[in-house]
């Protein structure tokens, strides 16, 4: 027996219709029909536009009926469509008062804000025809994509290793010999890689649909053309980049995509997707109308009283996010991502705009923020805040969290990246980064999981930039060199960009080891920026968002190039997920809380169980105890952290160990590869059980163990 409410009612121009189901919003298969779903508060008629694939003219325009709207939502059905070969749009009808914050226009074409295929920009740089007057089309997704038995993996949050890439940069250069550059299948190519390096978690800089066309222009420098390549600036929430798949022009972007998340998950790698629901593509009352502008206006904007955008997001206009409906769109996005892509977690760019009112003013419990905490669907997912905004809002530490929400911890960056060139006066904060940030989240029962710990991300120096440049060099950017953060606490080791110095290579080889290696043995959550593993430069540009040329794209013959700093990686990163101790989840006591005879956590200096707590301090240590950190009743090792950033050698005097145990060198970073860093597992015996010497502007891990494990 078939439903009464699966019959046609109505028809137009030869298409049966019948009222629709408001919800879902967007465009849904039922039966033989679609049903077309969209929501405006302030509209007074809509007209739903189709079109049949890549053609430039609509076949038919079909307007809502008003027994086809309910409260504020037109819904209808469409009967006997080819479905995966048509695209649509609608018109909207309402006030023109920008004032008001109005601006509807029905002679625009508009997108689906739910749509969940985009087509019209299939291929990545093909110059758009730009009489179009629709030029991103939604599309129907019929999903029959085989899953088999895969969900999302659900790692703990402590044991990430986070690896945060670009889709297009990743594979897209020449020497990275795979068959789909700078596409989800070229990242599959890839996979044995990132297995090998041993991260388990990928960060996928945006990829929902953009446009990459967005303020392009020529270069400066060379003449190629400049894009957006970063894709901080959405089209659309449900949909991923057409581009971003070697199939994208035939619409097969979705199952590229999935299959990529399928394999990585095969292979123990999580997903996580950098998500950009601060603000749009359609800019300020300037710019193009996409899609939520001829929609309803004044729900998905933030406006101030006379009809302009706010701009929190440095972008033009800031989304209404706690406005309930838009704020019901976000997390059925973020929920459809989850159950039909099996994404593992969100990155939140730009998330103190989340927690703003319609005016633009911090909310204590943010309605959004706290809908996403206590999501049902969401409930195993990761979150992660980027604390901060363009309008000056900046909340690490302060972040809304229900106990559910991480941070980009931007601290631990700042602290670290000065320690490291050794600047003074900041010895007592990096104390606190690397163990776990405690003056930030212990107070709020966050733990030590709510720290993402980074040195370097997307937005800034990469590592070899970091110890290569004392400035940023952004010309090929286009804007005279003002883009990008001019406060980078880099260090060039003596000589501006590149150079044949072995003395100087040697010098900024050994800083990247002191980064990760500090990374590494830091409690929380590391997060490396893709690249950095293998020495990946970009020559100095610090905002490489529009190169879209060997600027941005990796360097895959830096493998052999820098094959001592690969190894170093990998070894320091299995190092991590080898010991239990480096990845606790609650803050440290400090104290013997347990009578095993050492604390959980001490620091040191130079003379063992007395750190220096001098302001003008370029030394330090601290020992983790290993007893504290069982795995099914089995203690981990011990492990002690010498850091140097002296220009001099410096003794470290070393805590005595428990009868049976001594202490072996796992790295050391004063010392040539492959002499720099061990296997897990099969360190070295320590000949001095007393003291050890630290070269200058070095680092030595050491782990204390049962002596006969030495052989």
């Amino acid at each position: 027996m078939q439903r009464v409410d699966l019959f046609p009612t109505h028809e137009y121009k030869g298409l049966k219709l019948r009222t629709g189901r408001p919800y879902p919003f967007g465009a849904t298969v039922m039966g033989n029909a679609v049903n077309f779903s969209v929501y405006s508060r302030y509209a007074t008629a809509c007209t739903l536009v189709l079109f049949h694939n890549h053609e430039p003219e609509p076949f038919v325009e079909i307007p809502f009926q008003k027994e086809f709207k309910m409260g504020n939502v037109f819904s209808m059905m469409v009967f006997d469509l080819d479905f995966e070969n048509i695209e649509y749009g609608y018109r909207m009808d309402g006030p023109w008062n920008p004032k008001e914050g109005h601006r509807f226009d029905k002679t625009k074409i508009l997108m689906d804000p739910y749509a969940k295929l985009i087509a019209g920009r299939d291929v990545w740089g093909a110059q758009p025809d730009w009489n179009n007057v629709y030029q991103y089309r939604a599309r129907v997704v019929c999903d029959d994509f085989d899953w088999e038995d895969d969900l999302p993996l659900e790692t703990p949050v402590n044991e990430l290793v986070i690896y945060e890439m670009h889709v297009r940069n990743f594979t897209c250069g020449a020497n990275a010999n795979v068959k789909h550059p700078g596409t989800f299948a070229g990242i599959v190519e890839k996979i044995p890689y990132l297995k090998e390096l041993g991260v388990n978690c990928v960060e996928l800089m945006p990829i929902h649909e953009f446009d990459e066309f967005e303020n392009s222009k020529p270069s400066p420098v060379d003449g190629h053309m400049l894009y957006n390549v970063w894709g901080y600036s959405n089209v659309g929430f449900f949909a991923p980049k057409a581009a971003y798949a070697s199939t994208g022009r035939f619409g097969m972007q979705v199952d590229e995509l999935k299959n990529l998340i399928k394999q990585l998950h095969a292979n123990g790698i999580e997903v996580i997707l950098d998500v950009v629901f601060n603000h749009t593509a359609e800019g300020n009352e300037n710019g193009p109308y996409i899609s939520y502008r001829g929609i309803d206006n004044k729900t998905y904007y933030m406006l101030t009283p006379d009809g302009y955008y706010f701009n929190f997001s440095g972008c033009g206009n800031t989304l209404n996010c706690n406005n309930p409906n838009v704020r019901d769109m976000i997390v059925e996005s973020l929920r459809y991502w989850v159950t039909d892509y099996h994404v593992d977690g969100f990155r939140f760019d730009l998330a103190a705009i989340l927690g703003r009112d319609q005016n633009g003013y911090p909310m204590p419990n943010p309605p959004l923020l706290e809908s996403l905490a206590h999501d049902p669907i969401l409930g195993k997912t990761k979150l992660i805040a980027e604390a901060w905004d363009a309008g000056g809002l900046y909340q690490v530490g302060a972040f809304p969290s229900w106990g559910r929400w991480a941070e980009w911890n931007g601290k631990y960056r700042d602290s670290i990246r000065r320690f490291l060139k050794g600047d003074e006066h900041v010895l007592a904060d990096v104390k606190e980064r690397i163990a776990g940030s405690a003056d930030l989240y212990a107070s709020q029962n966050r733990g030590i999981k709510a720290s993402v710990n980074f040195i370097t991300a997307h937005d800034g120096f990469t590592l070899m930039d970091l110890v290569s440049y004392n400035g940023k060099h952004n010309e090929a950017n286009g804007e005279d060199n003002r883009d990008g953060e001019d406060n980078n606490n880099s260090w060039n080791c003596g000589w501006e960009g590149e150079c044949d110095d072995k003395g100087i290579n040697f010098l900024r080889h050994k800083q990247i080891k002191n980064a990760i290696s500090l990374l590494m043995v830091s409690q929380g959550i590391p997060m490396i920026l893709s690249g950095d593993e293998m020495g990946n430069t970009q020559y100095g540009n610090n905002n490489a968002y529009c190169q879209d040329n060997e600027i941005g794209w990796l360097d895959w013959t830096n493998l052999q190039k820098n094959e001592d700093l690969y190894n170093y990686f990998r070894k320091i990163i299995r190092f991590r997920q080898a010991h239990k101790a480096l990845r606790f989840e609650y803050h440290f006591g400090h104290c013997d809380y347990r009578n095993l005879g050492y604390p959980d956590f001490s620091w040191h200096g130079v003379k063992a169980w007395r750190p220096d707590t001098g302001y003008n301090n370029l030394t330090a240590a601290f020992m983790l105890n290993g007893c504290y950190a069982e795995t099914d009743g089995v203690p981990d090792d011990f492990i002690y952290v010498a850091m140097n950033m002296h220009w001099d050698m410096h003794g470290f005097e070393l805590p005595g160990l428990p009868e049976g145990m001594a202490w072996h060198v796992f790295a050391n970073t004063e010392m040539a590869a492959p002499d720099d860093i061990c296997e897990p597992g099969k360190e070295c015996l320590l000949d001095n059980q007393n003291e050890i010497l630290v070269g200058p502007r070095s680092v030595m891990i050491l782990v204390g163990k049962q002596a006969a494990d030495k052989e």
